[in-house]
């Protein structure tokens, strides 16, 4: 396929994409609504995480917190101290961008299991800090009852706030995407693979991984921003160290790397308690957990490996008829 082809079919391919999540935006409501706001949160932190860990390799475990730095510096500087709306979004970025560097420098020569203890650290950290905040941060309660930005005159809550998650969703995966095609994406799959050998072809590899720290920090405190209007409320729970193990587990599942891999398993591994739930009860639990450790050990490719192999089977068969 020539590459003005290949170059139509990628934008029929994302305006299809963008058409189908508009689509369901109107066919749900009420708490099939607030699934769907969820899930399109999730996916874009799980797109973020998967480019940290699947494709530079980076075992680090503070992206959820710094989901919550994202969530609470917007609604503390929205909410709390009233500032414009535009202002307290770019303050919140480059607070977001600080914090990660202060993070990624420190920490850029760690690796491996050295490196995952540091990002627990600091992730343990900020929650404590959320809950002994006081009046600041809330406390275990955390911050409620701010209102939705307006933007133009056009209130950002409903079912426009799904159009400005699904613009996040795109916006956070064509990013990713194309770095992943970039020199700079295969800068960090060498990294991954053989820092030495990267080092050697001239990869500096300090500066390319305090870059990628820092892109998919702010990424998902980008996220967290639109976490926070989402019910209008931000709560030290959630952005505790067991979601952060199940962003992990999304990733794996869902396929370490590739970036289809992290939306297949967010997808699939947010919407199964809510399946099971129903089906079973409160046995879902059991299942869930059943269903993480049977995938990890049975598809270490992960669910779009298991699609690819399913593909490759029945391409040539068609190929054959």
């Amino acid at each position: 396929m020539s590459a003005p082809a290949r170059s139509s079919a990628t934008l029929l391919a994302w305006a299809a994409g963008a058409a189908a999540l508009v689509a369901i935006a109107f066919m749900v409501d009420g708490y099939t609504a607030d699934l769907y706001r969820k899930l399109l949160l999730i996916t874009s932190l799980a797109l973020a995480f998967n480019f940290l860990f699947g494709v530079a390799g980076q075992v680090a475990f503070s992206q959820v917190a710094f989901y919550g730095v994202g969530a609470y510096s917007i609604t503390i500087l929205w909410a709390v101290y009233h500032w414009p709306f535009p202002l307290a979004l770019i303050a919140t970025v480059v607070v977001c961008t600080l914090v990660a560097l202060a993070v990624a420098i420190p920490t850029n020569r760690l690796e491996g299991f050295y490196l995952a203890l540091a990002t627990l650290a600091f992730a343990q950290f900020f929650v404590v800090l959320l809950l002994q905040g006081g009046s600041f941060t809330g406390g275990p309660d955390g911050l409620s009852g701010f209102k939705s930005p307006e933007i133009f005159g056009l209130k950002l809550a409903g079912r426009n706030y799904i159009f400005v998650l699904i613009a996040l969703f795109l916006a956070t995966l064509a990013v990713l995407r194309n770095l992943d095609n970039s020199y700079f994406g295969r800068a960090c799959r060498a990294i991954r693979d053989n820092p030495e050998a990267a080092a050697a072809m001239g990869v500096n590899v300090a500066r390319t991984r305090i870059i990628v720290f820092t892109l998919t920090s702010t990424l998902s405190a980008l996220a967290g921003v639109c976490y926070a209007f989402a019910d209008n409320y931000v709560n030290p729970n959630v952005f505790n160290l067991n979601d952060m193990f199940i962003l992990f587990f999304m990733v794996i599942i869902g396929g370490s790397g590739r970036h289809a891999g992290a939306i297949i398993g967010a997808t699939v591994l947010f919407l199964l308690p809510e399946v099971l739930g129903d089906v079973i009860g409160r046995r879902h639990l059991l299942i869930y957990g059943l269903f993480v450790v049977l995938a990890i050990l049975f598809w270490p490719q992960g669910l779009v490996g298991v699609f690819d192999a399913m593909r490759a089977r029945l391409l040539p068969r068609r190929a054959g008829g």
